[in-house]
């Protein structure tokens, strides 16, 4: 199959899985390092699964975002709120427009590789908390993207209506060890086990029967 793709690699189970997934047609795995509390935590599996597979990895560094926009997610910013997604505080974990703005730099790198579609790895869990994870927005982006651009550059992203566990599922039957694979939004040394998206974590990986190899605090 012919590279066609890029895909927005974070490092966490999602992108992983679609890495892997699809892999015969990545081109470019791109990462960003926007200053999140976990950066530093699954920055790193991304390299190691893009070296595996042989995939070019970029990191491009978005620091603005750490000094000018509001979230929790962020460094020196306030704590990540435990509990699970579908609570009102996790509201705090948006990052304004993120996937937003990652997938107009995307958009642009692959016009400029020759490259038709950009890959993103949202799901059906981040719907009710993530607007820009949304199949609506999902529509408006590829829409802006196929006519922003001269070769009509499209987004590909198989899991939006998909459920973390699917999703784990899938992993499963390509064999991806997900303990290198980081989910944690503190980017503590270990999972802290209790944030949104360590119980997302946890729950999918036992719905989906996968021994769970990860080390929680």
């Amino acid at each position: 199959m012919m590279k066609d793709s890029i895909i927005i690699l974070s490092g966490g189970m999602d992108s992983v899985t679609l890495l892997y997934d699809q892999k015969d047609r990545i081109a470019v795995a791109l990462s960003f390092d926007y200053g999140s509390k976990h950066n530093s935590k699954e920055l790193p599996f991304a390299k190691y699964h893009c070296d595996v597979l042989g995939i070019e990895h970029i990191v491009i560094k978005m620091d603005f975002m750490e000094k000018l926009f509001r979230s929790s997610l962020l460094n020196n910013q306030e704590e990540i709120p435990e509990g699970h997604y579908a609570d009102e505080n996790m509201k705090s974990t948006v990052v304004p427009f993120r996937n937003g703005i990652m997938l107009s730099i995307a958009v642009g790198l692959a016009e400029s590789r020759d490259l038709k579609y950009v890959m993103m790895a949202n799901h059906g869990g981040d719907h009710t908390i993530y607007p820009d994870c949304r199949p609506e927005f999902v529509k408006a982006m590829s829409e802006a993207a196929r006519y922003g651009t001269y070769p009509g550059i499209e987004l590909l992203c198989p899991f939006t209506n998909m459920t973390k566990t699917d999703i784990a599922r899938r992993g499963a039957e390509l064999g991806i060890d997900y303990s290198k694979t980081w989910s944690c939004y503190k980017g503590g040394e270990k999972h802290c086990g209790k944030c949104g998206t360590c119980v997302e974590r946890r729950e999918a990986l036992a719905a989906a029967g996968i021994e769970d190899k990860t080390i929680y605090s």
